[in-house]
């Protein structure tokens, strides 16, 4: 496991989803939820310029802040992004081709999954971590409910309709990592705004037993 992904799993296990950023506004964002204590940042590929958001918040955004993109659909993409040193690939869905392409590049892989057939395969396929998504609609006894069939070593992120209000039900269910998307950024949000959400989020995973950040 990329040392990065091992630290930030350890002290900061939280995913901006910055699904319609422009390179314009990226850094001030970045920046914004970093102060607040979140340790990746995905920009998902189906935004404006994401390479262009990618380049830029690779180069400006300290080391340990883990740079990545999401919705990302095929090994071709993989590879820009490995030439790019973007470390980390967030998927919607479980394609064992792109998992494969994170392996062979040695890149960290959260990989989107539903069932435990997906999740399994994920796994057998070298997939970092995994993704249930869309979870607040599965709910935390679905993630429990599956996580006791996963290795108890491959972290699982819950990501879609997670917020403040359910943190601590995911957490108790086995959730990992946790990814946030409209409740924290959406497109054209100022970074101020987003720099507020991010702190509550972050008061709240810190009052359910996460480290301090």
């Amino acid at each position: 496991m990329d040392p990065r992904f091992r630290s930030a799993l350890a002290e900061r296990p939280l995913v901006a989803i910055l699904r319609g950023i422009t390179p314009a506004e990226c850094e001030a964002v970045a920046d914004a939820l970093i102060d607040a204590g979140f340790g990746m940042l995905e920009v998902t590929l189906n935004s404006p310029e994401p390479w262009e958001s990618l380049r830029r918040l690779r180069v400006h955004c300290p080391a340990e802040i883990l740079v990545g993109a999401g919705t990302v659909l095929d090994a071709d993409s993989v590879g820009r992004l490995a030439s790019l040193d973007v470390p980390l690939v967030i998927t919607p869905n479980t394609d064992p081709a792109v998992v494969d392409a994170c392996t062979r590049e040695n890149m960290t892989s959260i990989i989107g999954c539903m069932t435990p057939t997906e999740a399994l395969l994920a796994a057998r396929h070298g997939a970092s971590a995994l993704k249930f998504f869309p979870a607040a609609r599965l709910g935390p006894d679905y993630l429990k409910d599956v996580r006791a069939v996963l290795p108890p070593e491959l972290p699982v992120f819950v990501v879609g309709g997670v917020g403040a209000e359910n943190l601590a039900a995911f957490h108790a269910a086995g959730a990992a990592g946790y990814g946030f998307g409209g409740n924290v950024y959406r497109a054209g949000r100022p970074a101020a705004e987003v720099g507020a959400a991010a702190r509550d989020i972050v008061a709240e995973y810190q009052r359910i037993g996460g480290n301090d950040t």
